[in-house]
């Protein structure tokens, strides 16, 4: 069927094929878990990022660069489709897109583009640990049980460490390869994206196969690349005093015990340092294509699929509308285009689809939920702000979190609505006076919440959508029950949860079956 689909495509952008000469080369570096916030003043001064800073210089930056859903493969999954995850039912971290969907990259290679993709793709149904999916397919069962080890920073090597990340960077060095012998010769534009992991936190190795990525990694050598006068230690709300579902979040991620102020501040080096290798492999990319005289005909494209909250909030990870999770890099360099340009119109990843498009001469087909970012980029083109709404969307259904969430950001505001609109009390922040989001303003401004409550849902019906969620996650979970057999209790037992699990085995399970067993 996508055979099918390519050779239609390539039909319809056959005309393309005469302009090879003129397109420029695409290459995305895409990272995983990079706080936007680093890319810009004032985050950007407390890690040197010289490859982040010569995008910046050179290129355009998006100050407001969201993702449409703070987890891995349904932030990846819109990226790649163009499309709000709701859209293609992108849940969580096991169901996104079918292995068959078309990407831009499958646009790019029927018009005419060589194209590669390496490293981390991970926006296709099917991977990821059972663990990750079992804990959101069960997320509304009546129990609390924590999901992850705690947080912790762990230093290696010395001054002359410089490859922690070994899996990154046998990917930075194939890329730079490909470079070099495939896309130096060739006479076609091509196109190529390269995936990283860090400055995703690693398996916390201690706490068995199972363990989740709780562990921030570095060595002597990128930690001194961190301003440690600069490392901020992060308010936290009382644990009494939390939204509920920030305190499910909280304590799922096992981070609801006591941390001393050192604590946090070496999470936050240790995770600044691991930014700080992520940019180095970026320079690795930007090097080669210097190196081999391509770099002046490359658009070059730097974001990540979420950010990492590194202690705000009294949380690591993502799976949070807070700043820190829901905040991503934008930057954008290339020949025609702007350079030196900070953007604060608020934008997000389904937004690279019809920019990458329009930046290589192809029109889009079909409905798509991003904009083309081309009118803030291109040298050539007017700005017409009118072609771009005035807000983004972000949307989270997986683990970590007992409801589904809805992100919307509009001027100074940030609206975020939980599961039917009625259960769970929304949330309401003021950036401009209120930029740590410590204070829940929705009791203070009805008029403001209802005004973009209103909004959010004539642009998505959010309670049908959480109501598709609830029903997608029983039978899942269902199915998945019925193909371990008899294996059920043993198995449930022994997920990332087993140590709360274990100390009332038989009661969880009955929180489960009364789940599976309610009307909802």
């Amino acid at each position: 069927m996508k055979a099918l689909a390519l050779i239609l495509l390539f039909q319809i952008y056959g005309q393309c094929l005469c302009q090879n000469a003129t397109r420029p080369n695409i290459v995305m570096v895409m990272s995983d878990a990079f706080d936007g916030r680093l890319t810009f003043d004032p985050g950007s001064r407390v890690v040197q990022l010289p490859y982040v800073n010569y995008l910046r210089e050179l290129g355009t930056a998006f100050l407001n660069a969201y993702t449409n859903s703070p987890i891995c493969c349904p932030s990846r999954a819109a990226m790649w489709s163009g499309l709000f995850v709701h859209h293609t039912q992108s849940w969580n971290n096991y169901k996104c897109l079918d292995a068959n969907a078309t990407t831009w990259m499958d646009l790019l290679e029927a018009s005419g583009y060589l194209t590669k993709m390496m490293g981390k793709l991970d926006y296709t149904s099917g991977s990821h640990s059972v663990s990750n999916r079992v804990e959101a397919w069960t997320r509304d069962v009546q129990f609390l049980l924590r999901q992850e080890p705690r947080p912790v920073a762990q230093l290696v090597g010395n001054m002359s460490t410089t490859r922690i990340m070994r899996k990154d960077w046998e990917n930075i060095d194939k890329a730079t390869k490909w470079i070099q012998q495939r896309a130096a010769p060739s006479h076609q534009p091509f196109a190529l994206y390269v995936g990283l992991n860090l400055p995703h936190p690693y398996r916390t190795e201690s706490m068995g196969p199972t363990a989740g990525g709780s562990t921030f990694r570095t060595s002597p050598y990128w930690l001194g690349k961190v301003s440690s006068e600069l490392i901020t230690v992060p308010k936290w709300l009382p644990l009494d005093s939390m939204h509920p579902l920030d305190y499910y979040s909280t304590f799922t991620k096992n981070c609801s015990g006591a941390f001393t102020e050192e604590e946090v501040r070496s999470i936050r080096a240790f995770y600044y340092a691991m930014c700080a290798e992520a940019d180095a492999m970026l320079g690795r990319v930007i090097s080669a294509l210097r190196e081999t005289g391509l770099l002046n005909n490359t658009v070059v494209i730097f974001t990540a699929d979420h950010g990492e909250l590194a202690m705000e909030h009294r949380q690591f990870y993502k799976m949070s509308m807070f700043e820190g999770s829901s905040h991503v890099p934008l930057l954008v360099m290339g020949p025609g285009l702007r350079s030196g340009l900070q953007v604060k119109q608020l934008v997000s990843l389904v937004d690279l689809y019809p920019t990458v498009l329009e930046i290589a001469g192809i029109s889009p087909v079909g409905a798509l939920s991003g904009h083309s970012l081309f009118p803030w980029l291109s040298k050539a083109s007017a700005f017409s702000k009118n072609e771009h709404p005035n807000w983004v969307l972000s949307e989270y259904h997986g683990c970590n979190a007992n409801a589904s969430t809805y992100m919307l950001r509009s001027g100074r505001w940030k609206y975020i609505a939980y599961a039917d609109g009625l259960s769970v009390p929304p949330q309401l922040f003021d950036l401009t006076l209120d930029k740590e989001e410590l204070h829940n303003v929705a009791p203070k401004f009805q008029d403001v919440r209802a005004h973009l409550d209103k909004l959010l849902r004539s642009i998505v019906d959010y309670p049908k959508v959480s109501t598709a969620v609830h029903l997608y996650n029983k039978k899942a979970f269902i199915a998945w029950r019925n193909g371990v057999g008899r294996n059920y209790s043993q198995v449930i037992a022994n997920l990332r949860w087993h140590v709360d699990w274990q100390k009332n085995p038989l009661a969880n399970e009955k929180a489960i079956d009364k789940w599976l067993n309610g009307s909802f």
